[in-house]
């Protein structure tokens, strides 16, 4: 019998080496995160590992299972360990090595195996390790099958009927980087920057992207677990900095940022300029709805108010669904309504056939903005960038607070301003005109500034984000206001960044 996890021990102890140790916290809304020898050991991830196997047969489905590790110097053993506790419970398991997130997605179907666990911290800081999971293409776990798999590996209540497997997938990352090409040439003459702040994605995106035809300057594209740079994070105003100087530099007409485990992309353009996510996903959607009559697109409630204004989506017929932040959400929801795509403001983008299979991939991200470039050959970036209503958006701001307190803040802060709409009280200097409660609660004015409060699925942190379509100092009106109600929680702490 496997014992019962612990929430914490003692390193360095017998316990510790002798007992498994998980956080409960670790268990997010759509996939797993701990702090490493922290909130998480190695027999933990085994009996992680166990909960997955246990999991997929109470949901009925094959045991069989894809898996991958990101470059850290302590994912492949905690892969390891997971592939132990998968084998016990009966899993047979195809090993596809280091890997970018989508690489294990795409597994899926180039083996045709019904579930994927891919061990990756994704954007983390090191000392943070996790897992992304889902056993029905092209879709992950979301709150519910998270919820059984904390319940079967905190109570240990594991099927350990054995009969497991192991199977190393040699030479995967080929196969994954050939699909990515086939049948794509970018036909005008680009320069790009391809950053990738030592992670992951630096094994694999330089040579696709220049199958592709374009002129790749390579910025921390060698592997190393320190990240001596800067984290590999499209949202780290380090990282886009460093391709701002190698775009400008370099005369390159875009520059790339990947992540950590590859499945999302920041973008730089040719004169320096950052494009936030979702303003870079209502450019491609402006593109994509002039080839694709009557499109749907799906985006998160961080994104930008333009998706519901912009006139060429409005000319070409396309429609727009606002829906719950995260991957899990915005993937289920884009294969649920057939959407063309779907754009998170963190820079998840989700692409259906044609252009994609459903899931998130960064390099599929950076290839349809190479082919909106190669559609618009007398176009810029800013240039693609600049026929948008201009509006001032703040960037993603993450105030920290600890993961057992962030939903009762959250609770708090929605009740609020659900009072403050009942009392005709004043946000930021106007009346509220709409409260979008379906993640945290998004505040928007009169005037269509708006302010969006919840908490993050990653990190023991909220998010806030604001924006205006009238002026800087609406927008800075409206995050003081939000800012204020807050701060009225004395478990919110300061912020990652300021505007």
């Amino acid at each position: 019998m496997f014992p019962k996890p612990h929430p914490q021990l003692t390193p360095n102890t017998y316990a510790y080496e002798s007992q498994p140790m998980v956080k409960p916290t670790g268990f997010r809304e759509y996939d797993a995160r701990w702090l490493f020898g922290k909130e998480l050991n190695l027999m933990g991830v085994q009996a992680l590992g166990m909960g997955i196997g246990t999991l997929l047969g109470e949901m009925g489905k094959p045991r069989e299972v894809v898996t991958g590790h990101d470059f850290r110097s302590y994912s492949s053993s905690i892969k390891t360990a997971l592939i132990q506790g998968m084998m016990a419970s009966g899993c047979k398991v195809y090993d596809i090595g280091l890997a970018v997130t989508p690489m294990a997605y795409y597994a899926q179907f180039a083996l045709d195996v019904p579930a994927v666990a891919m061990v990756t911290a994704s954007h983390n800081e090191n000392g943070w390790t996790g897992v992304k999971m889902g056993a029905d293409r092209p879709r992950t776990f979301g709150p519910d099958e998270m919820g059984r798999l904390k319940e079967i590996t905190l109570a240990a209540a594991f099927d350990l009927s054995g009969g497991g497997g192991y199977e190393f997938v040699d030479d995967f990352p080929r196969r994954y980087m050939n699909d990515l090409v086939e049948g794509r040439h970018v036909n005008r003459k680009l320069k790009i920057v391809c950053a990738c702040g030592n992670g992951t994605a630096g094994a694999f995106a330089p040579h696709v992207l220049e199958r592709l035809g374009v002129d790749v300057i390579p910025l921390d594209t060698e592997l190393d677990h320190t990240f001596p740079r800067y984290n590999p994070n499209p949202e780290d105003m380090k990282m886009l900095h460093a391709i701002r100087d190698a775009v400008l530099e370099n005369g390159a007409d875009v520059g790339f940022g990947f992540d950590g485990d590859g499945d999302r992309c920041g973008v730089i353009d040719e004169k320096g300029g950052e494009i936030f996510a979702d303003i870079v996903g209502l450019m491609i959607a402006r593109d994509l709805s002039k080839i694709t009559k009557d499109a749907q697109f799906v985006v998160d409630v961080k994104s930008t108010g333009l998706f519901m204004t912009d006139p060429v989506l409005k000319q070409n017929g396309a429609k727009t669904d606002y829906y719950k932040t995260g991957h899990s959400y915005i993937k289920r929801r884009v294969n649920d309504l057939n959407a063309v795509a779907g754009f998170e403001k963190s820079g998840h983008f989700f692409f259906n056939e044609p252009i994609g299979r459903g899931y998130d991939d960064g390099l599929v991200s950076a290839i349809a903005i190479l082919e909106m470039l190669d559609r618009n050959p007398d176009r810029s970036m800013s240039d693609l960038r600049g026929d948008l209503q201009k509006t001032w958006q703040t960037p993603t701001m993450s105030p920290h607070c600890d993961d057992e307190l962030k939903y009762g803040v959250i609770d708090r802060v929605v009740k609020r301003f659900e009072d403050m709409e009942k009392q005709g009280e004043m946000v930021a200097g106007q009346k509220i005109k709409e409260l979008i409660t379906v993640n945290g609660v998004r505040v928007v004015a009169e005037d269509g500034t708006w302010g969006l409060v919840r908490a993050s699925s990653n990190k023991p942190e909220l998010v806030v984000v604001v924006e205006s379509p009238t002026s800087e100092a609406a927008m800075r009106e409206m995050f003081k206001a939000v800012d204020g109600v807050l701060r009225e929680n004395s478990e919110v702490g300061d912020y990652n960044q300021s505007i």
